[in-house]
């Protein structure tokens, strides 16, 4: 069994187990954490209708914060002297789903 699920503007599949970063969730370590189910995919049985999923809940345990990769904003205008470097790391949140539940 398997599940598509929603969180900070992407889409993921995840089943039971899996480990995935997905963008901040403000929720401190060993924390459980509610997403929001889009698809639920069952052996041959494929749900997407919004009333079935509504019942539906998968569940996921916050693991740790992590940073993504450093990215590197570089400015410049020519023959002006004006030139700005700027920096920036995502905040990423490790999760670990312990249930989906239809």
């Amino acid at each position: 069994m398997y599940a598509v699920v929603r969180s900070g503007g992407r889409q993921h599949k995840v089943t039971v187990g899996d480990v995935l970063e997905v963008d901040r969730i403000h929720q401190a370590a060993g924390a459980s954490v509610a997403l929001v189910p889009l698809l639920l995919v069952d052996g041959t049985s494929v749900t997407s209708d919004v009333s079935a999923l509504a019942s539906a809940s998968v569940t996921a345990e916050v693991l740790a914060e992590t940073k993504g990769p450093k990215i590197r904003i570089m400015k410049f205008k020519n023959k002006t002297g004006y030139r700005k470097r700027q920096g920036h790391r995502q905040k990423h949140t490790q999760i670990r789903i312990t249930g989906i539940e239809s």
